[in-house]
């Protein structure tokens, strides 16, 4: 980062480094980054049109993905969304395809089937649903979503003949607290 003074607030102006994002090739790394720390997210390109998943903040969760095509999601509708893109995680996590906060609020827009698992290796869609009485336009290059990196945990599935109690028991929709 490089620090330079800000001569109307006498304060260091902090300029973030450009990410710059490097292709490799299959057989350079395995599933850790060239520093060694992190895993690597791999993305596949389908198209020139496709937008890799990209980080709006250092501290995001979630990667933004972007549309490569220009469409409409009808009011009280859906629409599936290209990302002319696949990608490959490590094992034991799985890619959660999330709405964005400003959609959901500006737009009343909302994803659905967000489950990417570790083993799938096809295009990356995006199930968009209008909760609004106008349609909504998406155009190639628009944020619609974003993915995000899960551990999970899948324990063996055992039958039993009983389950232990709880206080709740079997209490559900809306029992608690009453």
């Amino acid at each position: 980062m490089a620090n330079q003074q800000n001569p109307q607030t006498n304060c260091p102006e902090i300029k973030e480094p450009s990410p710059k994002i490097q292709k490799i090739h299959q057989n350079d790394v395995s599933q850790e980054s060239t520093n060694g720390n992190f895993p690597l997210l791999k993305v596949k390109k389908f198209s020139e049109k496709t937008i890799l998943p990209s980080k709006g903040s250092v501290l995001s969760a979630g990667y933004d993905i972007s549309s490569t095509t220009e469409t409409k999601v009808p009011a009280r509708g859906k629409a599936l969304i290209p990302t002319d893109l696949s990608i490959a995680i490590l094992e034991g996590t799985y890619a959660r395809v999330a709405s964005r906060s400003g959609l959901a609020w500006k737009h009343s827009i909302d994803v659905g089937a967000g489950v990417i698992d570790a083993d799938y290796r096809g295009p990356v869609g995006v199930i968009l649903f209008n909760h609004s009485d106008v349609d909504f336009e998406v155009k190639i290059g628009d944020r619609i979503a974003q993915l995000i990196i899960e551990k999970t945990m899948t324990p063996e599935v055992v039958e039993v003949d009983d389950l232990d109690l709880t206080v709740r028991g079997s209490g559900g929709f809306g029992s608690t607290g009453v």
